[in-house]
């Protein structure tokens, strides 16, 4: 693999992250200690140094085990970790954005990883609670203290990611550098807003769910069964013909359907690190090899139109040319950019 700047910093980490959220098996799927040390040497070997946790993730076995695979290079690696999420049902302080879950949290996922740091903490999830400027405060004080090199924000609305980002600058507090968001050929709807948003602010963005739960493999069009139900929208009639183009092109490429679906996400205009999602480490190698495609011009402009969504208002308005012309005077097409 090839490094990138995760965003507005000088963090190198591969253009792939290996998510851990299958490390361990409490919740009824996922992998046993042995397979997940496999699937992260496959990753390692392969020039990986991006590895994403959580706090939640298999009840704090993912964080466990992915301690004592980084015991031995610590500063190699580039951890990422999360709070947000509950560590215990009915306590209202043990889930939230707030500082008081805010530090138990990292204390909490500092001692399971057995580090004295987290490269990247991560806001899992807006609480509507919480104020902006505690969030960003708090974040601070943690980045201030050493306990937390870079900041990022996952599954939180554009609005909030660029307010507090405001706020941080104005007040000369870290910033988010990272967003972590649900994008795929199947799930394009954070072009709306949050892509922009990322492009404009120079956050660096990791997919999570770049396969769509698999979908995207093509598995589910043969008839395996999985965890995406039948029922799933990932898995409609309008889906899988998205679906069967991608295996079809991907056929014509040489390389995998899960390879070209990976690629796409890493081919967009913005810095885009997927999260490889995997149970075996077979499905790793598959998908590491991905930065070996190189997907045409011509190819890219046939996913991208066949899984375009309606960007609704005020994208559409604004692009209507009778609104260019009021907005411009009839000089838009003399502007270079």
């Amino acid at each position: 693999m090839k490094y990138k700047l995760f965003g507005r910093s000088g963090l190198r980490v591969s253009e792939m992250a290996l998510g851990t959220m299958t490390f361990g098996t409490e919740w009824g799927w996922g992998a046993e200690k042995s397979e997940c040390k496999k699937m992260f040497t496959t990753f390692a070997k392969a020039g990986g140094n991006f590895i994403d946790t959580a706090n939640r993730y298999t009840e704090g076995s993912a964080e466990r085990i992915l301690g004592e695979l980084i015991k031995g290079d610590r500063d190699h690696f580039v951890i990422g970790s999360k709070y947000t999420l509950y560590d215990r049902l009915g306590d209202p302080n043990y889930s939230g954005n707030h500082r008081k879950n805010m530090m138990r949290s990292v204390e909490g996922s500092l001692k399971r990883l057995d580090t004295g740091f987290l490269d990247i903490l991560w806001v899992h999830a807006w609480d509507f609670f919480t104020p902006h400027d505690e969030v960003m405060r708090g974040l601070d004080d943690l980045v201030s203290s050493g306990k937390v090199h870079y900041l990022g924000v996952s599954d939180t609305p554009a609005w909030v990611v660029s307010r507090c980002n405001t706020l941080a600058e104005l007040r000369g507090w870290a910033q988010f550098v990272g967003l972590q968001v649900e994008y795929s050929l199947l799930q394009r709807s954070p072009e709306r807003d949050l892509l922009p948003m990322a492009r404009e602010m120079g956050l660096a963005v990791t997919p999570w769910a770049p396969l769509a739960g698999g979908a995207l493999s093509g598995k589910y069009l043969k008839g395996q069964s999985g965890r995406v139900p039948e029922h799933s929208k990932r898995r409609s009639e309008e889906n899988n013909r998205i679906v069967e183009l991608v295996v079809r092109e991907a056929k014509k490429l040489g390389c995998t359907p899960s390879q070209l679906a990976l690629k796409w996400t890493m081919q967009q205009d913005f810095v885009g690190i997927p999260l490889i999602g995997a149970s075996r480490a077979a499905q790793v190698d598959d998908a590491v090899k991905a930065v070996l495609v190189d997907i045409p011009a011509e190819v890219m402009l046939l996913l991208d139109q066949a899984s375009q969504i309606d960007l609704g208002f005020p994208h559409d308005f604004l692009r209507q040319e009778a609104t260019k012309t009021v907005v411009y005077g009839g000089t838009r097409e003399w502007m270079r950019l």
